[in-house]
């Protein structure tokens, strides 16, 4: 069998070179020295592949003492895991240091290039493997998704008999992606996207260390920041970039901001999460959203996204604008928006770019009306001025024994057996009885209840009494 490594492909960030053998406790503990600048034998990402569970950088919820991979690498069993997260946070690392750290034989199927003939010559392999020496098999499927029912059901004898240790990695939501037998008899943990420290200790080591760049180059502050954000919580992404700048610059040189910018043929948003661009741009979005200028407000979308604003921050604005200047002129714009926020927490960057832009042409091309948010605000204002007074005795709970002694639900009219379903009663506490907190406008299909809600309003308060 050929390794993706022997192939000359990318095998992914901290992958380990598949083996037939365990590697030595000293060439885990020193691997060997890599050249300097990133030669052509490897890229720094895979030179860079953590060789220990101590060495991969975030996901500490899963690393740490006492969590699962801990228990199963410690304890040395057969084991099953589902690892779902975004590309770049370590799925193929956590399997290939997994086996390593354990002595098991590991072996990589893709899913997009295996088929079923594969996976069960695997399988078939690995039970006269456990059979014959009783050492273990790590069989790790990478992107398990894209197998279909019948691809992962040939899976299932072997998870279940524990002939291998079955690792499947998905950027999917297992849920939606892998079959419920597989799922069930699999440990599922969820990889996060890498954070702004975890991503900076990454080029740390990388400029560093002896198997990266070993010191050639430096980066300056402004330079780290706008590859952080152009990562995007990937780290693969991160080392790639770092090693294009690096090959720009001389030895001894700096990558600043133009370097970086050639070497990924990326502009430097100049935008602070933290300052006053990120007030400032989510202020004009907002507001261009507000005033239907479309154009402006997918602008201020791409600036914030190209400069790494976190998804689901916008997300939450526009669900917000959908009621509060939208409303009821178009009742479907908090769906749209709602969806939205859900493509992300489902499908994240950059394939939700498509579902946010969705939200904010429909929300900027949406009839406006503030009549929500006025009628809320205004309710509320009233009650924190003390305007509240008890609740109508007709109106109180009567369920409970004793209530019709004290006056409570005497003399309610049950609105379902009135014509149209409204029957001329006080609802409000005298306090605010005939207050009116919404006023409808007529923009977009508001303009029905405005017709709806006068209707209504004369029959409450007598006119046209339908009693």
């Amino acid at each position: 069998m050929t390794s993706r490594a022997e192939s000359g492909e990318p095998e992914g960030l901290f992958d380990a070179p598949e083996r037939d053998g365990a590697i030595p406790a000293e060439a885990r503990a020193k691997p060997p020295a890599a050249p300097a600048r990133g030669g052509a034998e490897q890229p720094l990402a895979v030179r860079m592949r953590p060789r220990a569970l101590d060495e991969v950088v975030g996901q500490g919820h899963l690393l740490g003492p006492g969590t699962p991979i801990r228990q199963l690498v410690d304890r040395d069993v057969p084991m099953s895991l589902v690892l779902w997260g975004p590309p770049g946070t370590g799925k193929t690392t956590l399997a290939t240091v997994v086996s390593h750290v354990t002595s098991r034989r590991f072996v990589e199927v893709s899913a997009v290039s295996d088929g079923v003939k594969r996976v069960r010559a695997e399988i078939d392999l690995a039970r006269r493997e456990l059979g014959m020496t009783g050492r273990q098999t790590v069989l790790f499927v990478d992107e398990v998704h894209r197998f279909n029912k019948a691809q992962q059901d040939a899976l299932l004898p072997a998870v279940e008999n524990r002939w291998v240790s079955f690792i499947g990695a998905t950027t999917e939501n297992p849920f939606f992606s892998v079959i419920s037998p597989l799922l069930s008899r699999s440990l599922l943990l969820t990889l996060e996207p890498l954070g702004e420290d975890d991503l900076r200790e990454v080029i740390r080591r990388a400029l560093t260390e002896e198997r990266g760049l070993n010191g050639a180059v430096t980066l300056d502050p402004a330079a780290e920041d706008h590859l952080v954000r152009l990562a995007g919580g990937d780290a693969r992404r991160t080392l790639t970039y770092l090693e294009a700048a690096a090959l720009v610059v001389d030895d001894g040189g700096a990558i600043d901001p133009d370097v970086l910018e050639k070497a990924v043929d990326r502009a430097a948003v100049r935008y602070d999460r933290e300052g006053d661009q990120h007030y400032d741009v989510i202020s004009a979005f907002i507001k261009s959203i507000r005033g239907s200028d479309v154009d402006a407000a997918l602008h201020y979308l791409a600036r914030m996204i190209e400069a790494g604003e976190d998804a689901r921050f916008i997300a939450r604005r526009l669900i917000v604008h959908a009621s509060e200047d939208v409303g009821m002129a178009d009742p479907t714009a908090l769906q749209t928006a709602v969806a939205a926020a859900q493509a992300v927490e489902f499908v994240g960057l950059p394939e939700a770019r498509i579902n946010l832009a969705q939200a904010v042409i429909h929300l900027s091309l949406a009839p406006k009306s503030n009549a929500v948010i006025t009628a809320v605000d205004g309710a509320l204002g009233d009650v924190r001025k003390g305007l509240a007074g008890p609740v109508p005795g007709h109106l109180r709970d009567a369920h409970y024994k004793g209530a019709a002694k004290i006056g409570h639900g005497q003399g309610y009219k049950y609105a379902h057996e009135h014509p149209g379903g409204v029957v001329r009663q006080q609802y409000a506490p005298d306090a605010v009885d005939g207050r009116e907190y919404y006023r409808p406008t007529r923009h977009g299909a508001e303009a029905r209840f405005t017709e709806v809600l006068a209707r209504i309003r004369s029959v409450l308060r007598g006119a046209g009494d339908r009693r």
